[in-house]
């Protein structure tokens, strides 16, 4: 499913246009995002909840010179799932 998808289907189970359906998406997504940069997590219950974590740097090597090189260390967004995702998916509901 893709972005255009999932307004059309927010659209059709509940009372919102599609243009309000899109205007809501993105303001989670907006949310979302602005909370990580923060470095504060975002927990919604049931469904999951989004952490930032650190990468420290570390070296590699280039696979077509075998040179090394070095990787800098950076923040990553991750998601882990909830209970309630976690056993729709499995089907346990």
């Amino acid at each position: 499913m893709n972005k255009s998808e999932l307004v059309s289907q927010i659209s059709k189970s509940s009372s919102l246009t599609k243009t309000d359906a899109a205007r809501a998406i993105e303001a989670i997504i907006e949310t979302i995002t602005k909370s990580l940069k923060k470095g504060e997590d975002v927990q919604i219950i049931g469904f999951g909840s989004f952490k930032t974590t650190s990468r420290s740097a570390s070296e590699g090597r280039n696979p077509r010179t075998g040179q090394t090189i070095k990787i800098p260390a950076r923040k990553l967004a991750r998601f882990s799932a909830g209970k309630h995702l976690k056993d729709a998916v499995a089907k346990r509901v």
